[in-house]
C-alpha cells in the first residue's frame, strides 16, 4: 500500500490526514457531496503534504474506444482548470466507481476497467504531473491499481469502511457537511416521468399548448403578454407549494406532483422557452421564495417527458442556479448536468455549470438580477438586452462558452458521458446523454424549430 498523507484543507483551517486507500475511498463522498456512482472521478493534489484542490467528475464511457480520447480530455481540463485556480498540482488521485450489474462482480468490473486506470495515468504523466493513486470502487470493496503488494491490496478487494464510522465521516459532521446520497438518487428528483399514464396525460397537454402558445411567442408585443402571464402562473405555483406541509424529499417531490396541473405544467414549462422570462423567473433565488421555486423547477423538470425532454433545459437551469445560489454547490452540479444533457447548446447552463465549477461566487449575478429587477419596477419595463447571460459573463470576466473537442468519430456520443466537469469549456459535464426523440413521438414542426440555435430564446 503507498503511504502517503493527503490534508483536505488548506494551512490555518482544520486538517484531516489521509493515510493510503482506505481512507481515500471512505472520503470521496465527503468530497463530492455525493456518492458518484458510475463515474471517474480525479481529484488534484497540491504541495508536499498533498492539499486536496480541483476535483472532477464524469460519467465512465460505456464504449472503451472512447476512454483514450476521454482521458486525454480529463487529463488535460484538470490540469488547466487547476492552473488557473490554485496553480498547477503536483499529483492527481483518480477513482473509478461502479457496481457490477448483479452486485457480486466487484472484481471482474476492476480489471474490465484496469484499462482506463493505466489510460488516465499515462495522460496525467504525459502533462508531468504523476497519478499518486488510482482506486477502484465497486459492490462495497476498493482496490488499488498503483499497490503490486497483495498483502494490503489482495485480489479479492478491501471492504469499504462502514458509513459514519471513520474519522473523516466524524469530521465532517462536525463541520456540517452532509452526503446527499448517490447521484443516481439526486438525479431521480429531476429527471422526467415514467409512468405511461402520467406521460401520455403530460404529452397531450404539452401537445394542446404548444399549437397555441408558441406562435405567440414568436410575435414580440404578444411574447410580453406570454411573459406576464406565464410568470403569473409560475407565481400562484410557488405560493401553492409553499403553502403544502414539509415533508422528506420523496414525499415532498410526490405532493409537489399533485399540486400542479398537467395544463398548468405545460404552460410554464413552454413560457419558460423564452429567454428573458426565464431570466424575470432566475430573481426567485432567495429567502423563502428560494425553496419554493426550486421545488417548482424540479416539478417541471419531470414533466418534461416524451419529445419535450429539450425543453427540461430551462427548469433544470433554474434550478441548478436556485441551489447554487441558496449553497447547495453539488446539487446545482447535478441539475445544471443534466439541463446540459437535454440541451448540449444552452448557453445559461454552460455560463453557470462553468462558474459553479470554477469555484466563483454567486453573488456577482445574483446582484445584476437583483439590479435588472428593480430597473424594472421603476421602469414599468423590462431592461433590454438585460439577460442573465451576460450579467454572468458581467459578474465573472473569465465565463466564455467554448466547445470541447469532439471525438474521432466526429458525432455527438449517445447513451454514454463523455463532457468533463469543473472546465468544461462550455459544453455538456459529467453524466451528459442528449435525449432523442423517437420517430413515432415528434412534435409538431412549428415546436420543434422553436427556440433552436439562431432564435432569442433559449439560450
Amino acid at each position: 500500500m503507498n503511504k502517503h498523507h493527503e490534508s483536505t484543507g488548506p494551512a490555518g483551517e482544520q486538517q484531516i490526514i489521509l493515510r493510503g486507500p482506505a481512507e481515500l475511498a471512505d472520503a470521496l463522498p465527503y468530497l463530492m457531496g455525493f456518492y458518484p456512482n458510475d463515474s471517474v472521478v480525479m481529484v488534484a493534489l497540491h504541495g508536499g503534504r498533498g492539499r486536496f484542490g480541483g476535483r472532477l467528475r464524469l460519467g465512465i464511457p460505456q464504449a472503451p474506444g472512447e476512454w483514450g480520447p476521454v482521458a486525454d480530455q480529463l487529463a488535460e481540463c484538470l490540469i488547466s482548470g487547476s492552473e488557473r485556480r490554485e496553480g498547477r498540482p503536483d499529483a492527481i488521485v483518480i477513482f473509478l466507481c461502479q457496481d457490477s450489474p448483479d452486485g457480486s462482480g466487484g472484481r471482474l468490473t476492476m480489471e474490465r476497467l484496469r484499462p482506463f486506470a493505466q489510460r488516465l495515468r499515462t495522460a496525467c504523466g504525459a502533462l508531468d504531473v504523476p497519478v499518486l493513486e488510482a482506486l477502484c470502487i465497486s459492490d462495497g470493496r476498493y482496490w488499488s491499481y498503483c499497490c503490486p503488494d497483495p498483502r494490503c491490496c489482495p485480489d479479492q478487494g478491501n471492504p469499504l469502511a462502514m458509513p459514519g464510522t471513520t474519522v473523516m465521516a466524524a469530521a465532517a459532521t462536525y463541520a456540517g457537511v452532509h452526503v446527499r446520497g448517490t447521484l443516481r438518487d439526486m438525479e431521480a428528483r429531476l429527471q422526467p416521468w415514467r409512468t405511461p399514464a402520467a406521460v401520455t396525460t403530460q404529452e397531450e397537454a404539452l401537445d394542446r399548448a404548444g399549437p397555441a402558445l408558441v406562435p405567440r411567442l414568436l410575435d414580440e408585443r404578444a411574447r410580453r403578454e406570454v411573459a406576464a402571464e406565464t410568470l403569473r402562473l409560475a407565481r400562484t405555483l410557488m405560493d401553492r407549494i409553499e403553502e403544502s406541509q414539509p415533508a422528506p424529499p420523496a414525499l415532498s417531490d410526490a405532493g409537489d406532483d399533485q399540486l400542479i396541473s398537467s395544463d398548468e405544467a405545460a404552460a410554464v414549462i413552454l413560457g419558460l422557452q423564452d429567454r428573458e422570462t426565464r431570466d424575470k423567473a432566475a430573481a426567485w433565488m432567495e429567502g423563502a421564495e428560494a425553496q419554493a421555486a426550486l421545488r417548482l423547477w424540479r416539478t417541471l423538470a419531470r414533466r418534461c417527458v416524451g419529445p419535450y425532454g429539450e425543453h427540461a433545459a430551462a427548469p433544470l437551469t433554474l434550478a441548478g442556479w436556485v441551489s447554487w445560489s441558496t449553497g447547495d454547490e453539488p446539487g446545482a452540479r447535478v441539475a445544471l448536468t443534466l439541463a446540459l444533457r437535454a440541451d448540449p447548446d444552452y448557453t445559461f447552463a454552460q455560463l453557470l455549470h462553468r462558474a459553479c465549477n470554477e469555484g466563483l461566487d454567486p453573488e456577482a449575478l445574483r446582484r445584476c438580477l437583483r439590479e435588472a429587477t428593480d430597473e424594472e419596477k421603476g421602469s414599468g419595463a423590462g431592461a433590454p438586452g438585460a439577460t442573465a447571460d451576460t450579467a454572468v459573463d458581467r459578474g465573472a470576466t473569465p465565463l466564455h462558452a467554448r466547445k470541447v473537442r469532439r471525438l474521432p468519430d466526429g458525432g455527438r456520443r449517445r447513451g454514454r458521458a463523455p463532457r468533463p466537469p469543473g472546465t468544461e469549456r462550455g459544453k455538456a459535464a459529467p453524466g451528459s446523454v442528449r435525449p432523442r426523440t423517437s420517430a413515432a413521438g415528434r412534435r409538431p414542426r412549428e415546436v420543434r424549430r422553436y427556440g433552436r440555435r439562431g432564435t432569442r430564446t433559449r439560450r
